[in-house]
């Protein structure tokens, strides 16, 4: 089985092909950070724009590396959110013209669930049902991972995600844009001891994340502090409050292993806390290959063969959805937490 993957939900446009036995035939990708770096942040409209002229060479490519036609591909998967809508619309209005042209099925895949079964991509021993972390720069949260399209939300963050709080703290020490691999370098040759921040919720009874109090004193203590220590510190914080909440988390679920996914995954120091999390609980620790952990076709493509192999696949009139919840019978949570 053959599935042809488009993503474009954020600033990364993207094309893949991949089987139904882990095999990426192609994958092509356009950044856009030049474009957004004057800005410190990814601005829409530009995004939007920047899928429109690159989609369709980035297909026309990835077809022509794994030496197929649109022909051959049993199903296309595009992404229908969440995401900035602008960009959602190019790449799921692409895969509805391209299978519609082809007479191929539609697959709508929820970015989230690229990125919740993304590691079944190179793990083929990962088995159902595992505790995932899913840290990026839009959401934070752990889910139990019961089944293809079958999710339980145990936590969420009531403000931030983890990886907007680092774009923030980039920007604020003015490391660059994107923000989260330039606090992991700069991190590097910081002291994480040096500045004194806050653990937001550490400890506490809910089982949900938050991360506005952490970036506000960020913020509070830029010019005291060398900026290299101030990131460091950071960093910790973050990997601090992840992994109380984690552990948290661990206590409370029967799983086969735990799994971060996510931008923010391909993070060396956050991954390597995790390894150790799941080490004290007698865990095996799965993480993508850091190019499969921030946004990329190959994720959408293989959620597509899921899902595909299930049975599940969906009309050309599907919407792009700006905000799709993984499970929509969890309860809100006050906060921002409501939007998840």
């Amino acid at each position: 089985m053959l599935i042809l993957g488009l993503e474009s939900s954020c600033d990364e446009t993207a094309a893949a092909l991949v089987t139904d036995d882990r095999r990426v035939l192609a994958h092509r990708l356009a950044g856009q950070e030049a474009a957004h770096a004057p800005y410190g942040g990814v601005v829409p409209e530009i995004a939007a724009r920047a899928h429109v002229e690159a989609l369709e060479p980035l297909v026309a490519a990835a077809l022509s590396d794994a030496g197929v036609t649109l022909a051959q591909v049993d199903a296309v998967a595009a992404t229908a959110g969440p995401g900035l809508i602008g960009g959602v619309l190019v790449g799921l209005v692409t895969g509805k013209a391209l299978a519609h042209a082809a007479g191929k099925p539609l697959v709508a895949v929820n970015h989230l669930e690229g990125h919740a079964l993304s590691p079944r991509l190179t793990d083929p021993d990962l088995a159902f049902p595992y505790l995932l972390l899913l840290v990026s720069g839009g959401h934070c949260q752990l889910l139990l991972v019961e089944g293809v399209a079958r999710y339980r939300r145990l936590a969420t963050t009531i403000d931030d995600a983890a990886g907007e709080a680092f774009d923030k703290t980039a920007k604020l020490l003015g490391l660059g844009f994107p923000g989260g691999p330039a606090v992991e370098r700069a991190a590097a040759s910081g002291d994480p001891r040096a500045v004194p921040l806050p653990r937001p919720l550490r400890g506490s009874a809910e089982p949900h994340f938050s991360f506005a109090g952490l970036k506000a004193a960020v913020a509070r203590v830029v010019g005291q502090y060398r900026a290299e220590d101030i990131a460091a510190s950071f960093q910790q914080a973050v990997i601090d409050c992840l992994l109380d909440r984690t552990a948290r988390a661990l206590a409370g679920v029967e799983a086969t292993a735990l799994v971060v996914a996510g931008g923010v995954a391909a993070n060396g120091a956050v991954r390597l806390a995790l390894e150790s999390l799941a080490g004290t609980h007698g865990m095996r620790f799965v993480a993508p290959p850091p190019w499969l952990c921030t946004d990329n076709a190959a994720m959408i493509a293989w959620a597509g063969a899921e899902r595909f192999a299930a049975g599940l696949t969906d009309p050309l009139d599907t919407p792009a959805r700006p905000r799709w919840p993984l499970d929509p019978t969890a309860e809100a949570v006050r906060g921002a937490g409501v939007k998840a």
